[in-house]
């Protein structure tokens, strides 16, 4: 069985206590009231329907009292993986970041300049690319956030940006993460963090797309969630 669909599988299985804790109701979150700030690591036209994040049951040992969510856009399957395994080390919650229209595999062909991407890219003006939603249910319970995204022309996969600009993350931290096949994180997490203007973000850690469980464990281990 591959690790991706045991992953999924394995959320059948029962809450753990930790992720529980999470489950209570908040108000809207609201308007941004203090400044973001980047520490190392130890408006969208997106529908405006508030969604439900999902819950994976937690293998590790988060900090106590810590409510995660794991909100993250996948083009190919590999952030998503990676976001997968988040969930399920932290008992965390997913919370897919879904462009109303898809990216295709032609869309995704950066040799092609009339490709999606290829056009986006020159203009910036394409990349406020609308998502199914931004809002999350709940959200003033959660103190920790994980944002997940590919990098793209060594840069942030600009479909997340929607997200990051339309909450504010006052009050938590904020934790990004990214795939790649080469590029690093380079400013990547520094320029979310310009974009949302609100919330403690830290400098995030950049996988490959082979990255296997261990890997994302340990770093999790090293931020105090598993």
């Amino acid at each position: 069985m591959k690790r991706r669909d045991f992953l999924k599988l394995s959320a059948l299985a029962a809450l753990t206590a930790a992720a529980s804790a999470c489950s209570s109701s908040a108000s809207a979150s609201g308007p941004a009231s203090s400044a973001a700030s980047v520490r190392p690591a130890a408006s969208n036209s997106a529908a405006s329907s508030t969604a439900a994040p999902s819950r994976l049951p937690a293998s590790g040992s988060p900090e106590a009292g810590s409510c995660v969510l794991v909100a993250y856009f996948s083009a190919t399957g590999n952030t998503e993986a990676v976001a997968e395994t988040i969930a399920a080390a932290t008992g965390g919650e997913l919370f897919p970041l879904e462009p109303v229209t898809p990216y295709t595999d032609a869309d995704l062909d950066y040799n092609d300049s009339g490709s999606r991407t290829s056009r986006e890219r020159a203009d910036e003006a394409l990349q406020d690319v609308p998502l199914v939603s931004t809002t999350v249910e709940g959200w003033d319970t959660y103190d920790t956030v994980f944002v997940g995204y590919p990098i793209w022309w060594g840069g942030v996969g600009w479909p997340v940006n929607g997200f990051v600009s339309g909450n504010d993350f006052t009050g938590k931290r904020v934790i990004p993460f990214c795939t790649s096949a080469s590029s690093g994180l380079g400013q990547s997490g520094a320029r979310l963090a310009e974009l949302a203007g609100t919330g403690d973000w830290e400098e995030g850690r950049r996988f490959s797309s082979r990255a296997d469980e261990a890997e994302i464990t340990g770093w999790l281990a090293e931020l105090g969630l598993a």
